[in-house]
């Protein structure tokens, strides 16, 4: 009967986010607190689910405190119950409670495939991913990417002596490799331009800031751990080399305009103006992944269109890092061509997770269709075993956010406007498709 009753609760709380007439429940500020206290409680169990958090420090003493006496069928229970009251409230259509209920009840139904996985419980990818983050990624034949392959070779010609296409692609664009001992020097330098290119679109708090550390033997390329009041730290791996476009990507992408923008908005627009402190929790694996990964992702858009990062990259970082320029733009035009071969990430992804591969078949088909090195696929694989389905965020991210953005316009200021709106708004993949 207890079963009965679980599941019951879960499927009444999966319903639309229509609401239901008030029959004396909490308010949704205490609500949000019960829902803060259920996702610590499942950050107990799974070490990383919990992304950020800066909220009342009791709560999370707790959650910690109450591990030993919590079970996974426990969890499950208090998110479908949760859920289920935040059903039943009575709000204003378009309110901003009811913003609050639809974004808690996303984050709730998140909540309930994550315990699914960790009760043992095998979810195929595409529904894996679905659940957690509200996209489901479409899947191709990885030999519809051979014509692609074909124009990539007339960019890098060779015969059978120069190597595969993989190893000659790889060969080139390692002649940009960062020297290790300007590392630091370079990343320090995008991370500035990043910032001094997104200050002027988005304002922020006097008192924002970050400190960023290289760190080595990590599943990730790099890593925004915010803080609260509006600090972050961000690390950038370096297992494998850094070639030059990188200093830009992650200096966009964990810091200006992304994860340290984001995060900060969200403080600063949500929590401490308005109070809603279910926002001081952000968990790794929910629909705000989309969201956060994606805006991060296409950030270097804004802060750099067009040609900028290029010149940027010629004119700035090549002479500091002590790199030759002279074939930079050949880069470029292989970086764009190898970009179509990014649905081929999904497909192995699914492959590999789902077991129809095992690791070395994966690993060959990394080599020939996303032309990685050996070591790069190998690092991609570390870190699908480490955060699954995960993997889609990047790349379908980038394309939701992105054409949302791109929707205003093609004024940049009103592409920033828009881009801004999504970030200090309690956006759900859902809202952007």
């Amino acid at each position: 009967m207890k079963r009965q009753i679980l599941l019951t609760a879960a499927a009444l709380a999966l319903t639309s986010c229509s609401t239901m007439p008030n029959v004396g429940q909490p308010t949704i500020d205490e609500l949000a607190r019960q829902y803060l206290a259920v996702q610590l409680a499942i950050g107990e169990k799974d070490p990383g689910y919990v992304d950020a958090y800066y909220g009342p420090e009791e709560l999370a003493e707790r959650a910690e405190a109450s591990d030993d006496t919590t079970t996974l069928p426990m969890l499950r229970a208090r998110v479908a119950a949760l859920n289920y009251t935040l059903a039943l409230l009575d709000v204003e259509p378009g309110s901003l409670e009811a913003e609050r209920v639809c974004y808690l009840r996303a984050m709730l139904d998140s909540a309930d495939v994550r315990l699914r996985m960790l009760s043992g419980e095998q979810i195929a990818f595409r529904d894996e991913a679905e659940g957690l983050f509200g996209v489901r990624p479409e899947l191709i034949d990885l030999s519809t990417l051979d014509p692609v392959l074909e124009r990539i070779e007339e960019l890098v010609p060779g015969d059978e002596s120069d190597g595969p296409l993989w190893q000659r692609v790889n060969e080139f664009q390692d002649q940009f490799i960062i020297p290790t001992e300007r590392l630091d020097a370079v990343i320090d330098a995008a991370v500035a331009e990043c910032r001094a290119r997104t200050l002027p679109h988005i304002p922020m708090p006097e008192s924002e800031g970050f400190t960023l550390s290289l760190v080595t033997d990590k599943p990730w390329g790099g890593f925004n751990y915010y803080q609260g009041d509006y600090q972050s730290v961000i690390e950038i791996n370096t297992d494998l080399p850094t070639r030059l476009s990188r200093a830009v990507d992650v200096g966009c992408h964990e810091a200006y305009p992304g994860h340290h923008v984001y995060s900060t908005l969200i403080e600063r627009d949500r929590v401490n103006a308005l109070g809603q402190i279910e926002y001081t929790l952000l968990p790794l694996y929910s629909p705000r992944a989309i969201i956060s990964e994606g805006s991060a992702t296409y950030g270097v858009e804004l802060a750099f269109p067009g040609n900028s990062q290029l010149e940027y990259e010629r004119d700035v970082l090549a002479p500091l890092a002590g790199i030759d320029a002279s074939e930079l733009e050949d880069y470029y035009a292989l970086r764009e061509a190898t970009s179509e071969l990014s649905g081929a990430y999904y497909t192995l992804a699914a492959a590999y997770l789902d077991g129809t591969m095992d690791r070395e078949q994966v690993i060959e088909l990394s080599m020939r269709y996303r032309l990685q090195s050996r070591e790069r696929a190998e690092q991609s694989l570390r870190f699908m075993d480490t955060y699954r389905s995960y993997v889609i965020n990047y790349g379908l991210g980038e394309e939701i956010v992105g054409n949302a953005v791109e929707a205003a316009g093609d004024d940049m200021e009103s592409r920033w406007e828009r881009f801004i709106g999504i970030l200090n708004t309690p956006t759900l993949p859902e809202d952007l498709m």
